[in-house]
């Protein structure tokens, strides 16, 4: 007998769950996933994506950890200045 496939989480997918999920879920009461917009009027917030070397990003990191802030929030900041 195989194992059941898993979901991306690891969750084995039974015949239960498949079941469940083909029956569909009411959504509208669902918990809203991911991070509160930083506009703070419960829409999304753009998203940028760049590349880097692996030096800036290790510095950029280090500050973050002595600042007690994230890699997004020094980034976000550096532009914001750079912007002015």
């Amino acid at each position: 007998m195989s194992k059941p496939p898993r979901s991306k989480s690891g969750i084995p997918i039974t015949d239960e769950l498949a079941d469940e999920a083909e029956a569909g879920y009411e959504l509208t009461a669902a918990k809203r996933v991911g991070r509160k917009s930083l506009g703070g009027t419960g829409g999304t917030s753009p998203r940028v994506n760049f590349r880097m070397t692996a030096e800036l990003q290790a510095r950029a990191q280090a500050r973050a950890e002595r600042e007690g802030k994230t890699v997004s929030e020094i980034a976000r900041e550096a532009l914001e200045e750079y912007v002015k």
